[in-house]
């Protein structure tokens, strides 16, 4: 896979999960087992919105080993995305580079393949808005109301670097409005699906209160710290590194947990955080928790690592909970903080 460029090895990959050709997880172990917005995680390590983007292959995906998984993102129309190449390896980085532009099968066909799962495990739905939307709130609108009944979480993906304009939405008069009306638009159905929201890690410092301030006030059920980023370290040694797009791997680790730490101090647990961002081993997945994370997800390590990574970051968790005397990994959540 790695001699073919990285979206083919990516396609094919999923073709062939969704075919069956992946490893299966051993037996779940209960003290990894939590809870969040009233949903049953059998362990907190869950897989990053961007992999399986039409919703092609969750339950291979959950048969890993994964605890959930958050598929999509999804627009209301089909669309392409950017031009290609637009995804990018950084070896010398344990990290890559996109600009796919949700690009996506859209609503109907992926609405299709989630109604017809076998619904077991988690899956969420990381929610967008098309490019060349006139009314981009109400594209998440119409994926809450499309999609109600056929996932476990709907997640509102405002923090894309790679759709033009789509970060003004994190702006707190815009991030009111679309909050409000998403959430209108899912208690309007039966199921009351839970609601979370992802954020960039390129937040100006009135922002992340605003985003705080907001997600406690309309009681959003779990914050996704965080997506990928547009700023660029001197230290990166890939020649890929001036590429535009989303960054995301091992260099995003120390931003994205600094800024998981921020929003545990201003909100506790009053809201469960999600954190994201360059987690390639079980140490890093517990340093989320310890820094108030209730669920991890990740992506781009399994590039580098392969399957056989989900596994092993779970059987290194239960060392390290033995290590801090934690029997359960809930008992984790926020303890670098006390």
């Amino acid at each position: 896979m790695s001699l073919l460029d990285p979206e083919t090895a990516h396609r094919l990959t999923v073709k062939m999960l969704k075919t069956g050709l992946g490893p299966r997880a051993a037996k779940e172990t209960p003290r990894l087992a939590t809870e969040i917005a009233g949903l049953p995680f059998s362990n907190p390590l869950g897989l990053a919105a961007g992999f399986d983007k039409n919703a092609e292959a969750p339950d291979a995906m959950l048969d890993l080993g994964f605890g959930f998984v958050e598929v999509g993102a999804v627009t209301p129309r089909p669309q392409l995305g950017n031009a290609r190449p637009r995804v990018f390896r950084l070896r010398e980085d344990a990290a890559v580079i996109n600009r796919y532009g949700f690009n996506n099968d859209g609503l109907n066909v992926i609405g299709d393949r989630l109604r017809t799962r076998d619904r077991h495990g988690i899956v969420g739905i990381n929610l967008g808005a098309n490019k060349d939307s006139n009314d981009r709130t109400e594209d998440y609108v119409k994926g809450v109301h499309a999609l109600a009944g056929c996932v476990d979480f709907y997640t509102v993906n405002i923090s894309s670097p790679n759709t033009p304009g789509l970060r003004t939405l994190q702006d707190k008069s815009a991030l009111t409005d679309l909050l409000s009306r998403v959430l209108s638009a899912r208690d309007q159905s039966a199921e009351k699906t839970p609601v979370f929201l992802k954020i960039a890690p390129d937040l100006a410092d009135e922002d992340k209160v605003d985003i705080a301030t907001i997600a406690q006030q309309l009681s959003l059920d779990a914050l996704i710290i965080s997506n990928t980023t547009i700023r660029r370290s001197a230290s990166l040694r890939s020649h890929s590194a001036p590429e535009a797009g989303g960054l995301s791997g091992r260099p995003l680790f120390a931003s994205s947990t600094a800024l998981l730490r921020e929003f545990y101090q201003e909100i506790g647990d009053a809201i469960p955080l999600i954190g994201v961002g360059g987690i390639s081993s079980a140490r890093d997945a517990y340093e989320k928790v310890l820094s108030g994370a209730s669920l991890v997800q990740l992506y781009t390590a399994l590039i580098y690592e392969g399957p056989a990574l989900v596994p092993q970051i779970l059987d290194d968790l239960i060392g390290y909970l033995d290590a801090d005397g934690f029997r359960t990994i809930k008992e984790a959540v926020g303890a670098g903080h006390r």
